[in-house]
């Protein structure tokens, strides 16, 4: 999955990975592990009310640079 996240349509960062959540585009959410609970936790939180599968990455670095970004991220969706 984590190579669709590199190739497909996807957002990063906490506000827009939420944004796709709550607006149902969204079909898988991604979270570093090394990342903020206070920021990662509500995400998950509500990707678990939607039913929507999370996977955990190893570093907000890693997560950063599959998205194709020069600065880490907390979190990242790959869009429906």
């Amino acid at each position: 999955m984590l190579t669709e996240l590199k190739q497909g349509p996807r957002v990063a960062g906490v506000k827009q990975t939420r944004r796709a959540v709550q607006d149902g585009r969204a079909r898988r959410v991604f979270l570093a592990q090394d990342a903020d609970p206070r920021l990662t936790d509500p995400i998950a939180e509500l990707c678990r009310a939607r039913e929507i599968p999370v996977e955990r990455t190893s570093s907000m670095k890693e997560l950063g640079d599959l998205c194709g970004i020069a600065v880490g991220s907390a979190a990242a969706a790959l869009l429906a």
